[in-house]
């Protein structure tokens, strides 16, 4: 399944961060829960619902200039989509 670029990614029900005082930064999934840091934190707090899937690869591609952009773009992709499986994330049009 590919991941529209004009969809909005936002946290599915049951699932939420942690707070930012605690370390490490963990996303709580029912029954799991997985610790996010570098890149996939940047990828996950961008997730609210609010921003598309091409204004997060913008954003991050942005903050990392120093990569490959289509490089960039394909990790986000790739992790949207486990996230999206594991049932962590929503997209809505």
């Amino acid at each position: 399944m590919s991941i529209d670029l004009n969809a909005h990614p936002r946290l599915s029900p049951g699932c939420r961060m942690n707070e930012k005082t605690q370390q490490p930064r963990t996303l709580l999934m029912p029954e799991r829960a997985l610790r996010l840091h570098g890149p996939s934190l940047e990828i996950v707090e961008r997730c609210d619902g609010k921003r598309s899937v091409q204004q997060i690869i913008a954003e991050l591609q942005e903050l990392y200039s120093k990569a490959e952009p289509t490089k960039v773009e394909q990790d986000i992709l790739g992790y949207l989509a486990l996230l999206q499986k594991e049932r962590a994330l929503d997209f809505e049009p």
